[in-house]
């Protein structure tokens, strides 16, 4: 098992923070503050719990106003490099909304030593024109750290973050700041471009679609780019995102010799396979599965998987997959019947079931 995220918070960690702070600030009681952070709660604190447990202790032990910590904080934050520190950025969240410019300010030098992602977001929330025009002007920066903010940071749907409700019922003010970055030299932040694209396109996907379309072709970096950002519609098996990338209807391709195990052990694997044939060369395909999963009230939840996608010369493929069911922490197995279908270029072409035990 992996080591789990929360214990990214060291002794150590907190160690080197205390004294960094004592250097900063002489007045700030080290030994006090070690111990505040490690009490008896500290064990049984999830990641985010001890992120925010760190920064109401910051502003306890710094006993000044929000002004006079910040030069503190600033200093200390480059000392540091990782996602473990983001209590820097939380502490600007939590107590600099009445204090926009400085608090702009310090997110902007405090996400390149970490990531101001999550703390911004309340700031849109409550002051969403400043906020975005400080986005827009972040977009332009010459830190790769503070590009990729302008847009991971109003990406409607960050994972583990509030959401954006603002944005997700109209994003044209996140448009913008993507035109400006859909060309970055930076793949970290075109990624994060791609990913904003993704989180726009599950509640307009149209709005996607018409982006990534007036996109295409301006380069290798800019296709991949829209490629990722319509992940979600090409899983949904969008026809007019199929054919953007060039995923025409396989009518002319017929699954044969389908096959999976009838049943198998919760732990194990699903082993299947099937042979894709055309009259012709199967040409450029997608190819995925559908899994439809039991849920704790006997209906069925689906889930697709991609297989691979390539440009088949030849008229005849045999795919052979296999499909884990070890325990997992984003899903919760229910035995009982399940199905497994064959999807190409968005189409349904074979469905068999099968039993988790």
């Amino acid at each position: 098992m992996p080591e789990p995220l929360k214990n990214l918070y060291t002794t150590a960690l907190i160690n080197q923070l205390a004294s960094c702070l004592q250097k900063q600030h002489p007045k700030f009681d080290s030994q006090a503050f070690i111990s505040a952070i490690f009490n008896d709660q500290w064990a049984n604190f999830e990641l985010k719990q001890r992120m925010q447990h760190i920064t109401l202790n910051l502003h306890q032990f710094l006993d000044v106003d929000y002004l006079q910590a910040l030069p503190t904080l600033i200093n200390c934050s480059r000392q540091f490099n990782g996602f473990e520190t983001m209590f820097f950025p939380e502490y600007v969240e939590l107590f600099g909304m009445h204090e926009f410019k400085p608090s702009m300010s310090a997110l902007e030098i405090m996400t390149q030593y970490s990531s101001s992602e999550f703390a911004i977001r309340p700031f849109i929330i409550q002051q969403q024109d400043q906020s975005m025009l400080q986005m827009l002007k972040w977009s332009s920066s010459k830190n790769h750290h503070v590009r990729r903010l302008a847009s991971e940071g109003c990406r409607p749907r960050l994972p583990w973050a509030i959401s954006l409700p603002v944005f997700k019922k109209d994003p044209s003010t996140i448009f913008p700041i993507l035109e400006n970055l859909k060309n970055d030299e930076s793949e970290y932040v075109r990624r994060s471009v791609a990913n904003n694209l993704n989180d726009i396109s599950k509640d307009n996907p149209s709005l996607v679609f018409e982006r990534a379309k007036s996109w295409k072709g301006q380069s290798k970096n800019t296709d991949n780019l829209i490629k990722h950002g319509c992940r979600t519609l090409l899983k949904q098996g969008q026809p007019e995102a199929l054919s953007l990338f060039g995923f025409n209807n396989p009518e002319h391709i017929t699954v044969n010799n389908f096959s999976c195990e009838s049943s198998v052990n919760t732990g194990d694997y699903l082993d299947f396979q099937f042979n894709l044939n055309s009259s012709k060369s199967l040409g450029r395909c997608r190819i995925e599965y559908k899994i439809y999963f039991q849920k704790a009230n006997a209906s069925l939840s689906a889930k697709v998987f991609k297989i691979s996608e390539a440009d088949i010369s030849q008229n005849h493929k045999q795919i052979k997959k296999r499909h884990s069911f070890k325990m997992i922490t984003t899903r919760k197995y229910y035995p009982g019947l399940h199905q497994l279908e064959i999807i190409v270029n968005g189409q349904a072409m074979d469905k068999k079931d099968f039993y988790l035990i």
